[in-house]
């Protein structure tokens, strides 16, 4: 071990998340514990409206200085990564970056969604990838690159996602771990390969992709000077699949329940399975030869967040949320549907729209938080159904994000799930699942259940409320009759 006048320096597993905003770094015990946290933000560029675009530069200069900091002073034994998904990163020959990325929340790629679900058949495209065509994923941004920006694409020597990037400037190693292929609309999820039919069909060279490893297999390794080795470097993972490690959804039973900005409930499956309207995405999972199936609604706490901006800018979420435990569950008729961005699980609709419904002269603020409180948790019990339909089993949720810092809401949600809550003692996210993969990678533990095993601990469990529960379930037939009945008026002449 390296140290100062011979003395050995503490072992330590680093996680780096790529995320949106900025970089988060994380240096963990090999037990668990959290020794060091580093982020560096970066900014977001948005060219035109609906355009997000991102410097790779800027990933990689916010990497190396995070990754400098929860470093120091300690033996580095794996480093793992995780990032935000979708997101095309190109290259030339000379490994170059030829233009801006394109993330994973831009949407100029309506027409091509459109020309690749003819090209290949909306029903083979779900079978091979999972998923259908949509604005945020890879392939569409290719086919947008090749239509407007001709002499960028005729540049392209290799494609890759943006924690991908970051590997190629820290190993020298051009790679790519299944779970984030996924995300690409190009890969055989069953497979865990790339498709030659869709890359046939959309007319892409293979050539341009980079192997595909499973999570927690090394994909080079990192030379650093204050190292006495080289660092291993696993192939990590998207940043939910790695979020779903942290939390120790490692096998079928225990799932993920994200209460973040946008809301997500992902499960280990025992074998591949899709959803045949893709209402759920099914991607491999970040444990080798297994897969995963996800339900994103796009408006969770992002809900919340919106109508104390608009409405309540004078209160504090606790206020609110206070004001919210005054009204029984239901608020006395009062129904919020949280499609303020559109959604996508269970209606991939993205002209849908929030509603506030049943208003009446008593109600006040706090009924209607608790009807925003009660309508993301029936968008959650939605996901569940779904992934409960293509086999997935729920034994316990695992439940993160801001909004799990509210008692009430957690309440709420594990009654209308019907489903037992834990909160687990680290709140680091993508960073802590990334972590547990350079474990791996770093022979710190022999697969992934162990890294679980003996990091992923439990804090706190929530039960569902007995009496909450049955009136749940009558609430939630009534929430589901909302969406078809308001998209008719909608779409109405």
């Amino acid at each position: 071990m390296s140290g100062d006048a011979g003395k050995p320096t503490p072992q330590a597993l680093v996680g780096l998340d790529v995320g949106t905003t900025g970089v988060k770094a994380l240096a963990l015990s090999p037990d668990g514990a959290v020794l060091a946290v580093a982020s560096r933000g970066y900014p977001l560029s948005t060219p035109k409206a609906g355009w997000a675009e991102q410097d790779p530069e800027a990933w990689w200069l916010a990497a190396v200085s995070a990754l400098a900091e929860v470093s120091a002073g300690r033996e580095v034994a794996g480093i793992g990564l995780s990032g935000q998904m979708h997101g095309l990163v190109v290259l030339d020959s000379a490994d170059r970056v030829i233009r801006p990325a394109i993330l994973w929340n831009d949407q100029r790629t309506a027409a091509e969604c459109r020309e690749i679900e003819e090209r290949i058949g909306l029903e083979r495209l779900i079978g091979l990838t999972g998923n259908r065509a949509l604005t945020g994923f890879t392939a569409p941004k290719l086919l947008w690159l090749r239509r407007h920006e001709p002499e960028s694409y005729a540049r392209i020597a290799r494609v890759m996602l943006p924690k991908d990037y970051v590997r190629l400037r820290l190993t020298g190693e051009w790679a790519i771990d299944a779970s984030d292929a996924s995300g690409t609309l190009l890969l055989d999820v069953e497979r865990r390969a790339w498709s030659d039919e869709v890359l046939e069909a959309l007319e892409l060279p293979a050539g341009w992709l980079p192997p595909v490893l499973e999570s927690p297999e090394r994909a080079g390794a990192r030379n650093d000077q204050s190292q006495a080795a080289p660092v291993a470097v696993a192939a990590g993972a998207g940043d939910q699949p790695a979020a779903a490690i942290g939390v120790g959804v490692d096998r079928p039973g225990p799932v993920s329940v994200v209460l973040g900005t946008s809301g997500v409930v992902l499960a280990a499956l025992p074998a591949y399975a899709h959803d045949r309207a893709a209402r759920v995405h099914a991607f491999c999972h970040a444990v080798p030869g297994t897969w995963q199936a996800m339900g994103v609604m796009l408006s969770a706490a992002g809900s919340l967040e919106w109508f104390r901006e608009r409405l309540a800018a004078d209160a504090s979420f606790e206020a609110l949320v206070a004001e919210a435990e005054r009204w029984e569950p239901g608020a006395e008729g009062l129904h919020f549907l949280p499609y303020l961005a559109g959604e996508r699980t269970p209606h991939a609709d993205p002209d849908a729209r929030g509603a506030f419904v049943g208003l009446e002269l008593r109600h006040d603020r706090g009924a209607l938080v608790r009807a925003i409180l009660e309508g993301v948790a029936f968008g959650l019990r939605d996901s569940l159904d779904l992934l409960r339909e293509l086999g997935a089993e729920a034994t316990v949720g695992r439940v993160s994000g801001g909004g799990a810092r509210s008692r009430l809401w957690l309440r709420i949600v594990a009654s209308v799930l019907d489903l037992r809550l834990e909160t687990t003692e680290s709140e680091q996210g993508s960073a802590f699942g990334a972590a547990l993969l350079g474990g791996v990678a770093g022979g710190v533990y022999a697969d992934v259940r162990e890294a679980v095993t003996r990091c992923v601990r439990v804090r706190e469990t929530i039960e569902p409320d007995p009496q909450w529960v049955a009136r749940y379930a009558e609430l939630h037939v009534r929430h589901q009759a909302l969406y078809p009945a308001l998209h008719a008026v909608r779409v109405a002449p």
